[in-house]
Protein backbone atom coordinates (compact mmCIF):
# COMPACT_ATOMS: atom_id res chain seq x y z
CA UNK A 1 0.00 0.00 0.00
CA UNK A 2 1.23 3.33 -0.44
CA UNK A 3 0.50 4.65 2.66
CA UNK A 4 1.69 3.71 6.52
CA UNK A 5 -1.97 2.88 7.56
CA UNK A 6 -2.58 -0.72 8.52
CA UNK A 7 -4.81 -2.32 5.79
CA UNK A 8 -6.75 -3.05 9.12
CA UNK A 9 -7.49 0.48 9.89
CA UNK A 10 -8.61 1.88 6.16
CA UNK A 11 -11.90 4.12 6.14
CA UNK A 12 -14.40 2.24 4.36
CA UNK A 13 -14.53 4.78 1.22
CA UNK A 14 -10.96 3.33 0.86
CA UNK A 15 -11.86 0.14 -0.19
CA UNK A 16 -15.15 0.82 -1.79
CA UNK A 17 -13.61 3.34 -3.81
CA UNK A 18 -10.01 1.60 -4.83
CA UNK A 19 -8.78 0.90 -7.98
CA UNK A 20 -8.31 -3.31 -8.77
CA UNK A 21 -4.52 -2.92 -8.22
CA UNK A 22 -4.70 -0.74 -5.12
CA UNK A 23 -7.72 -2.91 -3.74
CA UNK A 24 -5.46 -5.96 -4.53
CA UNK A 25 -2.67 -4.55 -2.16
CA UNK A 26 -4.87 -3.63 0.18
CA UNK A 27 -6.36 -7.92 0.88
CA UNK A 28 -2.49 -8.58 0.45
CA UNK A 29 -2.08 -6.37 3.63
CA UNK A 30 -5.05 -7.32 5.12
CA UNK A 31 -4.00 -11.29 5.08
CA UNK A 32 -0.30 -10.96 6.61
CA UNK A 33 -2.00 -8.42 9.54
CA UNK A 34 -4.66 -9.93 10.57
CA UNK A 35 -4.76 -14.06 8.99
CA UNK A 36 -1.51 -15.68 8.28
CA UNK A 37 0.42 -16.65 11.69
CA UNK A 38 4.08 -18.41 11.94
CA UNK A 39 4.08 -21.62 14.45
CA UNK A 40 3.50 -25.14 14.58
CA UNK A 41 -0.29 -25.71 13.38
CA UNK A 42 -2.49 -29.29 12.46
CA UNK A 43 -4.26 -28.10 9.19
CA UNK A 44 -8.14 -29.29 8.79
CA UNK A 45 -6.22 -32.12 6.13
CA UNK A 46 -4.65 -33.14 8.90
CA UNK A 47 -0.73 -32.14 8.00
CA UNK A 48 1.58 -30.14 9.85
CA UNK A 49 2.35 -26.98 8.80
CA UNK A 50 4.97 -24.55 10.14
CA UNK A 51 2.51 -21.68 9.19
CA UNK A 52 -1.36 -21.35 9.05
CA UNK A 53 -4.14 -18.37 7.60
CA UNK A 54 -7.09 -18.16 9.10
CA UNK A 55 -8.90 -17.09 5.85
CA UNK A 56 -12.59 -16.11 8.16
CA UNK A 57 -10.18 -12.90 9.65
CA UNK A 58 -10.31 -11.23 6.31
CA UNK A 59 -13.43 -12.76 4.64
CA UNK A 60 -15.20 -11.67 7.65
CA UNK A 61 -13.78 -8.41 8.26
CA UNK A 62 -16.05 -5.28 6.93
CA UNK A 63 -13.90 -4.13 4.79
CA UNK A 64 -12.04 -7.07 3.71
CA UNK A 65 -15.37 -8.52 3.05
CA UNK A 66 -16.07 -5.86 0.85
CA UNK A 67 -12.50 -5.53 -0.56
CA UNK A 68 -12.77 -9.31 -1.02
CA UNK A 69 -16.02 -9.08 -3.26
CA UNK A 70 -15.00 -6.46 -5.55
CA UNK A 71 -11.50 -8.44 -6.76
CA UNK A 72 -13.81 -12.19 -6.92
CA UNK A 73 -16.56 -9.95 -9.13
CA UNK A 74 -13.53 -8.66 -11.24
CA UNK A 75 -12.57 -12.46 -11.90
CA UNK A 76 -16.24 -13.50 -12.84
CA UNK A 77 -16.94 -13.66 -16.94
CA UNK A 78 -20.64 -12.62 -17.66
CA UNK A 79 -21.70 -15.74 -18.21
CA UNK A 80 -21.91 -16.94 -14.67
CA UNK A 81 -24.71 -16.79 -12.98
CA UNK A 82 -23.66 -17.91 -9.97
CA UNK A 83 -21.44 -18.32 -6.90
CA UNK A 84 -21.17 -21.20 -4.11
CA UNK A 85 -18.91 -22.86 -1.75
CA UNK A 86 -18.49 -25.00 0.79
CA UNK A 87 -20.33 -24.11 4.64
CA UNK A 88 -18.82 -22.61 6.55
CA UNK A 89 -15.42 -21.16 4.45
CA UNK A 90 -16.89 -20.18 1.64
CA UNK A 91 -20.30 -18.50 3.24
CA UNK A 92 -18.98 -15.15 3.74
CA UNK A 93 -17.40 -15.24 -0.04
CA UNK A 94 -20.59 -16.15 -1.39
CA UNK A 95 -22.53 -13.30 0.10
CA UNK A 96 -20.01 -10.44 -0.34
CA UNK A 97 -19.90 -11.64 -4.30
CA UNK A 98 -22.92 -11.51 -4.65
CA UNK A 99 -24.24 -8.15 -2.60
CA UNK A 100 -20.78 -6.18 -4.76
CA UNK A 101 -22.22 -7.56 -8.09
CA UNK A 102 -25.74 -6.64 -7.34
CA UNK A 103 -24.35 -2.62 -6.49
CA UNK A 104 -22.49 -3.67 -10.28
CA UNK A 105 -26.12 -3.95 -11.58
CA UNK A 106 -25.53 -7.68 -12.04
CA UNK A 107 -27.54 -10.37 -11.10
CA UNK A 108 -25.64 -13.07 -9.08
CA UNK A 109 -26.75 -15.63 -6.85
CA UNK A 110 -25.32 -16.86 -3.95
CA UNK A 111 -25.23 -21.05 -3.00
CA UNK A 112 -24.30 -22.22 0.39
CA UNK A 113 -23.19 -25.65 -0.17
CA UNK A 114 -23.72 -28.55 3.07
CA UNK A 115 -21.11 -30.56 4.24
CA UNK A 116 -24.39 -32.88 5.47
CA UNK A 117 -27.74 -33.08 3.87
CA UNK A 118 -29.87 -31.32 6.05
CA UNK A 119 -31.76 -32.80 8.79
CA UNK A 120 -35.12 -31.86 8.39
CA UNK A 121 -37.32 -30.56 5.61
CA UNK A 122 -35.98 -30.45 2.58
CA UNK A 123 -32.98 -32.59 3.32
CA UNK A 124 -31.37 -30.66 1.02
CA UNK A 125 -27.03 -30.20 0.60
CA UNK A 126 -27.51 -26.62 -1.03
CA UNK A 127 -29.25 -23.32 0.29
CA UNK A 128 -30.30 -21.09 -1.98
CA UNK A 129 -32.69 -20.07 -4.89
CA UNK A 130 -32.93 -22.96 -7.23
CA UNK A 131 -30.95 -22.03 -10.57
CA UNK A 132 -32.07 -23.55 -13.99
CA UNK A 133 -30.62 -27.15 -15.10
CA UNK A 134 -27.34 -26.21 -16.58
CA UNK A 135 -26.68 -22.95 -14.79
CA UNK A 136 -23.20 -21.77 -14.53
CA UNK A 137 -21.62 -22.00 -11.30
CA UNK A 138 -18.49 -20.83 -10.18
CA UNK A 139 -16.56 -22.30 -6.74
CA UNK A 140 -15.13 -19.88 -4.07
CA UNK A 141 -12.66 -20.61 -1.36
CA UNK A 142 -10.38 -19.23 0.95
CA UNK A 143 -7.80 -21.00 1.39
CA UNK A 144 -6.92 -24.05 -0.93
CA UNK A 145 -4.43 -26.72 0.67
CA UNK A 146 -5.12 -30.21 -1.01
CA UNK A 147 -8.24 -29.49 -2.74
CA UNK A 148 -10.85 -31.04 -1.35
CA UNK A 149 -13.69 -28.82 0.10
CA UNK A 150 -13.71 -27.37 -2.99
CA UNK A 151 -14.27 -30.69 -4.89
CA UNK A 152 -16.77 -32.06 -2.81
CA UNK A 153 -18.84 -28.42 -3.41
CA UNK A 154 -18.72 -29.34 -6.85
CA UNK A 155 -19.51 -32.76 -6.89
CA UNK A 156 -22.83 -31.80 -4.67
CA UNK A 157 -23.85 -28.76 -7.55
CA UNK A 158 -23.05 -30.92 -10.30
CA UNK A 159 -25.18 -33.74 -8.79
CA UNK A 160 -28.31 -30.80 -8.62
CA UNK A 161 -27.36 -30.52 -12.44
CA UNK A 162 -25.62 -27.09 -12.63
CA UNK A 163 -22.50 -26.46 -14.57
CA UNK A 164 -19.34 -26.00 -12.64
CA UNK A 165 -15.86 -25.03 -14.97
CA UNK A 166 -14.23 -23.36 -12.29
CA UNK A 167 -12.83 -22.67 -8.81
CA UNK A 168 -11.81 -19.40 -7.93
CA UNK A 169 -9.36 -19.21 -4.10
CA UNK A 170 -8.21 -16.25 -2.27
CA UNK A 171 -4.96 -18.34 -1.65
CA UNK A 172 -3.18 -21.41 -2.58
CA UNK A 173 -0.73 -23.21 -0.12
CA UNK A 174 0.57 -24.78 -3.35
CA UNK A 175 0.30 -28.07 -1.76
CA UNK A 176 -1.76 -30.58 -4.56
CA UNK A 177 -5.21 -28.35 -4.68
CA UNK A 178 -4.28 -27.03 -8.24
CA UNK A 179 -2.78 -30.58 -9.68
CA UNK A 180 -6.12 -31.95 -8.38
CA UNK A 181 -8.55 -29.57 -9.91
CA UNK A 182 -6.71 -30.31 -13.16
CA UNK A 183 -7.00 -34.23 -13.01
CA UNK A 184 -10.96 -33.11 -12.79
CA UNK A 185 -10.95 -30.85 -15.40
CA UNK A 186 -11.65 -28.10 -13.81
CA UNK A 187 -9.91 -24.57 -14.39
CA UNK A 188 -8.37 -23.43 -11.25
CA UNK A 189 -7.23 -19.40 -10.40
CA UNK A 190 -5.83 -18.31 -6.58
CA UNK A 191 -6.05 -14.53 -5.98
CA UNK A 192 -2.70 -14.84 -4.21
CA UNK A 193 -0.33 -17.95 -3.57
CA UNK A 194 1.01 -18.63 0.12
CA UNK A 195 4.46 -17.39 -1.70
CA UNK A 196 2.67 -13.79 -2.29
CA UNK A 197 1.84 -13.83 0.89
CA UNK A 198 5.16 -14.87 3.16
CA UNK A 199 7.56 -12.23 0.66
CA UNK A 200 5.18 -9.43 1.78
CA UNK A 201 4.75 -11.10 5.36
CA UNK A 202 8.46 -10.45 5.33
CA UNK A 203 8.76 -7.07 4.21
CA UNK A 204 5.91 -5.92 6.68
CA UNK A 205 7.86 -7.74 9.56
CA UNK A 206 11.13 -6.98 8.95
Amino acid sequence: MTNSTPAANQPARYVVQADLPTLRQYLLDLFCEVAYKQGDFVLTSGQRSTYYINGKQVTLHPLGGVGMGRILLSHLSAEVQAVAGLTLGADPMVTATSVVAAYEGRSLTPLIVRKEAKGHGTQAYIEGPTLPPGASVVVLEDVVTTGQSALKAVDRLRGAGYEVTQILALVDRLQGGAELYQQQGIAFQSIFSIQDLQTRWTELNG
